[in-house]
């Protein structure tokens, strides 16, 4: 790596290699947690294949462990689960990192047993919304205790009805279906308002029907067989779209790059990433299993409603800096509740770069031009704030120069391996 980028701890690194070739990107984060969780759940016979490994992916697998759901064997990519065997503690500590859906999925599940379960995390993880679980957990007469540097649980969920809002997070009805099939009666979940983020739900309920969970969903609500638990299955984790975004945004600015390994047919909301291309005048081609972008000439503006597709956010405000005319990002108020406030550090950082963003409650505008300045920016310690600046790079008169580089370990820590040299 040092053969293809400049960098020091001090100054960051200098961003002047693009990526160039085939590239492949990790699997699915977002898929990876749930099957984790799912066959962690399962139990003996349980595979998970092309699991990809990150930092939040690191903190689920080691949170499973210590909530004693079961007994986890890797090797390489292919994740085994046996079921836990030996005593169990009476209180346990899980360490979230910076993980919002290690988090928000395993504060259910450690509600099982009824034991006192501590969760810790790292950066502005326990500055975000928590109240949800709160209100579960206090309405049922269970512990749930908030500071500033943990969240302690005590106490066993029951089956029932539970209301949910569906306008904070969708990993919150994600964390709560996980632990309904294991309750002894059959349990329904209804949304007090309409759920964003809604195709998160969907990949929930997917990889759960895979485990052998019986589910049924109608409009705003969802309802879990009790008693019947999960199933030992295979399940092989394909690429990620949020990941993919970046290097189909960079064939979008010029590169010669081709995507491999992506699901034309996925359930993943992020495949959004394809018709926006095609709103700017990117059609996306497949052959042989890699897509790549026919016409990229004249990039136009385009308007995008972030409220489903949140993490695309980032790469399409980095593609909009060189659309003509202006670009809108809407409905996208919950960016300021991720790693960073993405909305602001967005703004602020291309901004820096000789952008033209404008920032609003919950919007982004963008004024496109056909190269910025480059200079120097920082990832304000968030994964796509940083792969999104990466972007940018591409049309930039100079590199850039980017501090806080180190966050993409959180999702992809082979990034910069790939965006600087292109990785078959």
């Amino acid at each position: 790596m040092d053969a293809v980028r400049e960098k020091s701890e001090k100054n960051g690194i200098l961003i002047n290699r693009f990526p160039k070739g085939i590239v492949t990107p990790p699997s699915s984060k977002s898929l990876g947690h749930r099957a984790v969780i799912c066959a962690a759940l399962a139990g003996d016979g349980s595979v998970v294949e092309n699991l990809s490994r990150s930092d939040d992916i690191d903190a689920t697998l080691k949170g499973v462990k210590a909530l004693d759901l079961a007994e986890l064997q890797l090797d390489g990519n292919t994740l085994r689960a046996t079921r836990k065997s030996g005593e169990l503690q009476a209180f346990r500590t899980v360490d979230c990192r910076e993980s919002g859906s290690t988090l928000r999925f395993l504060l259910p599940l450690a509600a099982l047993d009824g034991r006192r379960t501590i969760f810790t995390g790292q950066s502005r993880l326990l500055q975000r919304p928590l109240g949800v679980y709160e209100k579960i957990f206090s309405n049922a007469g269970m512990s749930f205790v908030q500071e500033a540097d943990r969240v302690t649980v005590e106490g066993r969920l029951q089956s029932g009805v539970y209301v949910l809002p569906g306008n904070v997070s969708s990993q919150f009805v994600s964390g709560l279906l996980f632990a309904l099939p294991l309750l002894e009666g059959d349990s329904e979940i209804h949304l007090s308002t309409p759920l964003e983020s809604g195709p998160y739900v969907d990949l929930t309920l997917d990889v759960m029907r895979r485990f052998g969970a019986e589910l049924e969903v109608g409009v705003g609500w969802y309802k879990a067989r009790g008693g019947k638990g999960y199933r030992p299955a295979s399940y092989k984790v394909e690429a990620d779209y949020s990941q993919a975004a970046f290097f189909l945004i960079a064939a979008a600015l010029g590169r010669d790059v081709g995507v491999a390994g992506l699901n034309p047919e996925s359930r993943q909301g992020d495949r959004a990433i394809l018709s926006i291309l095609r709103k700017i005048g990117a059609e996306p081609v497949w052959r042989d299993g890699v897509v790549r972008l026919a016409s990229t000439s004249c990039l136009s503006a385009v308007t995008v409603d972030a409220r489903e597709i949140p993490d695309l956010a980032p790469p399409v405000a980095a593609l909009c800096c060189f659309c003509e005319g202006t670009s809108k990002i809407l409905n996208a108020g919950r960016l300021r509740l991720k790693e960073s406030d993405r909305l602001r550090a967005l703004r602020v950082e291309l901004n820096k770069l000789g952008a033209s963003v404008e920032e609003g409650e919950d919007f982004l505008s963008i004024t496109g031009a056909k190269r910025l300045r480059g200079g120097n920016a920082d990832a304000w310690g968030d994964h796509r704030i940083a792969m999104a600046l990466a972007a940018a790079s591409i049309r930039c008169e100079t590199p850039i120069q980017l501090t806080g580089w180190q966050c993409v370990n959180k999702s992809y820590p082979d990034f910069w391996q790939s965006f600087c040299q292109g990785k078959r």
